[in-house]
């Protein structure tokens, strides 16, 4: 039995992993986190996040959510993510983390934590997600630079990043398989008379809107013709799912950074 603490965990995320470990019978949840002062802080943490009662109260100390805790489990905001990264490595415990929006200092530096601590890191957490990475590989592998690439992705209008980690990981995967550097051909955003598009660009653009759960699509347009891949998520629920999968996998693992595609054995 793998015992687990969750932060954030009266968040939207946090809430949908707790449920996804109760009813999981190969984890248990030993500890809750959030921020201090926040008003769920001494709730049962099964009890908020609507999965029954779980005798955990939500804690604002790190020291008590994790003490129990095999894995950690982190969906928060970057800064709390580094803190508890660095607290996982202190305790000597693994960490699964699901935040975006990471600067490239912050993920240099996470880089250097994880040569003291177990870490899978991704920006998705989706078993169809991950598929779409390997499958958007494959494909920018063999259409090479004949087709034009753009990526378009869609959030809810609380979601506090743009591009989402997600969109940015696809146009990395892309990147990658055309032997480019995505800081060197990204374009974010169009506007007025900017005039042709130029080769090998890739385009990420984002939308907003409603309560959208998370939608990702890529498009490969080449010469009458124009394919599209795309995963649309309907509830949070299988981002849950794979954290807790990534949990189990990760317990006994050797330090390192580790990510999906290491968890469902996608890596060629």
């Amino acid at each position: 039995m793998i015992n687990v603490a969750i932060t954030g965990a009266a968040g939207r995320m946090g809430m949908a992993i707790i449920n996804a470990v109760q009813s999981n019978g190969g984890i248990r949840l030993v500890g809750a986190l959030e921020r201090e002062g926040s008003p769920m802080v001494g709730h049962d943490a099964g009890e908020v996040a609507g999965a029954g009662h779980a005798d955990i109260r939500i804690a604002e100390s790190r020291a008590i959510a994790f003490g129990e805790a095999d894995v950690i489990i982190d969906f928060t905001a970057p800064e709390a993510s580094i803190k508890n990264i660095e607290e996982a490595a202190r305790l000597s415990k693994a960490i699964v983390i699901g935040t975006t929006g990471f600067s490239h200092h912050q993920r240099d530096h996470i880089k250097e934590l994880s040569e003291n601590v177990r870490l899978v890191m991704a920006p998705n957490m989706s078993v169809g997600v991950n598929l779409l990475f390997k499958l958007v590989h494959d494909a920018a592998l063999k259409v090479g630079h004949d087709y034009d690439i753009e990526i378009i992705e869609a959030h809810h209008r609380h979601k506090k990043d743009a591009p989402s980690g997600t969109a940015i990981r696809i146009s990395e995967v892309v990147a990658d398989a055309l032997g480019s550097n995505i800081d060197d051909v990204a374009v974010y955003e169009r506007r007025g008379i900017i005039g042709e598009r130029q080769p090998g660009e890739i385009g990420i653009q984002t939308i907003r809107a409603g309560d959208i759960v998370g939608d990702h699509t890529v498009i490969f347009g080449g010469p009458g013709e124009r394919i599209e891949i795309t995963h649309k998520a309907s509830s949070r629920q299988n981002f849950a799912v794979g954290a807790v999968k990534a949990a189990l996998w990760l317990a006994d693992k050797e330090n390192g950074m580790y990510d999906m595609q290491d968890v469902l054995g996608l890596k060629d």
